[in-house]
């Protein structure tokens, strides 16, 4: 995930454009009709890096946080890919951005000069919006993807949104291994999915290294977030095309759904490691028959036939669904610690994750074609 940080560190670049962009002629107003807020807030018991509390210590037992850690692992980067672009949507605001213009500056990150447009109107997905902001690298408009940076469409009212960004047109400091990197929001307050708050974060085009040398790269990524009342449900896969278990088959999802409460810091999760190829939409399929407690079963059974079926439950018994946590990580697997996680354990029974398969060809593009009203 190092590398995914450090793309993340460059899509952070975008906040500092409207800083050094020429706009003595918009005067701040008080009707600012760009979103205040474009994500949802996730619970630290669903994205902390760090894990104090475990099941076991056994040597031969495999720990809650050794089942689990990539799961705050992965959530933490759809968060801090959101927060990325909120910061920028809020740097739009607090320039008021916020009517038809166009204008170029030149870019203190890698010098060169960048193009603004901002229309009213604009159609997007089958979607009009009040307003559409593009951002391109202005000697790369002639290539295939425009040389569009960042894309956003907002809506005032009920605040709705889109941002779509590219790191290598923001900067083109960015390593070879990013230059193809496409990250993007959705964010509603609609309450469209029964939702007051919801966004789905996408990640595409992530280069991967050598299967050699790091064969569990994450290549693509889409996450949902909802928030209603207290309880935050967090559903979505990653896509490790060159990941494998033991000697087994290459290629996984890492397939996920999560509730957690705001106020009291703990959460639920359930997680199914389904092959990148598979297509179903089934939460049976997804999250039980590929569940990792199935799918680590029969890999070592299969790679180390004189275990007995006991040994091999007893190794995995962390591993039993869903798994609960508190602020400080694991707590145990399969049957609740208390009634206090009866509310999210109830939610995340209604939460399947998306189709393996469409993850795992999922594709960030932009509007390209831009125009000035």
């Amino acid at each position: 995930m190092k590398r995914l940080n450090y793309i993340l560190s460059f899509v952070f670049l975008a906040t500092v454009f409207f800083t050094s962009c020429d706009t003595d002629s918009v005067k701040p107003t008080d009707d600012n009709i760009v979103p205040e807020n474009f994500s949802v807030e996730i619970p630290a018991s669903l994205k902390s890096s760090t894990s104090k509390a475990t099941k076991s210590t056994q040597a031969d037992v495999m720990t809650g946080n050794e089942t689990y850690e990539h799961l705050t692992t992965f959530i933490n980067a759809g968060d801090e890919a959101a927060k990325i672009v909120e910061a920028v949507i809020k740097t739009i605001r607090a320039n008021n951005l916020s009517r038809p213009m166009s204008f170029s500056y030149a870019s203190d990150d890698d010098g060169r000069t960048k193009n603004v447009v901002i229309i009213a109107d604009a159609k997007f997905e089958g979607t009009t919006w009040n307003y559409q902001m593009t951002i391109t690298d202005a000697d790369s408009e002639g290539n295939d993807d425009g040389g569009v940076a960042i894309q956003v469409f907002w809506n005032t009212g009920t605040v709705e949104g889109v941002a779509i960004m590219k790191p290598y047109n923001i900067n083109r400091n960015t390593e070879d291994l990013y230059i193809q990197a496409m990250f993007r929001i959705d964010y509603s307050e609609a309450g469209n999915n029964g939702y007051e708050q919801e966004m789905t974060v996408y990640i595409s085009g992530l280069n991967l290294p050598d299967a050699a040398t790091n064969p569990y790269a994450m290549e693509t990524m889409k996450m949902t977030v909802g928030k209603e009342g207290n309880i935050i449900d967090v559903y979505g896969n990653t896509n490790h095309p060159n990941a494998y278990i033991l000697q087994g088959k290459i290629g996984f999802n890492w397939a996920f759904v999560a509730a957690g409460e705001t106020d009291s810091n703990i959460a639920v999760a359930e997680v199914g490691l389904p092959p990148s190829d598979l297509s179903s939409n089934s939460r049976e399929v997804i999250l039980g028959t590929y569940s990792i407690k199935s799918v680590f079963t029969n890999e070592i059974t299969r790679a180390f036939p004189f275990f007995t079926f006991e040994q091999i439950a007893a190794y995995l018994v962390n591993t039993e669904a869903p798994g609960y946590f508190n602020a400080n990580g694991f707590v145990q697997g399969g049957v609740a610690p208390n009634t206090d996680y009866n509310a999210i354990s109830s939610s995340i029974e209604q939460l399947v994750p998306f189709n393996p398969s469409e993850v795992s060809s999922l594709k960030v593009e932009f509007k390209v074609s831009v125009s000035v009203k």
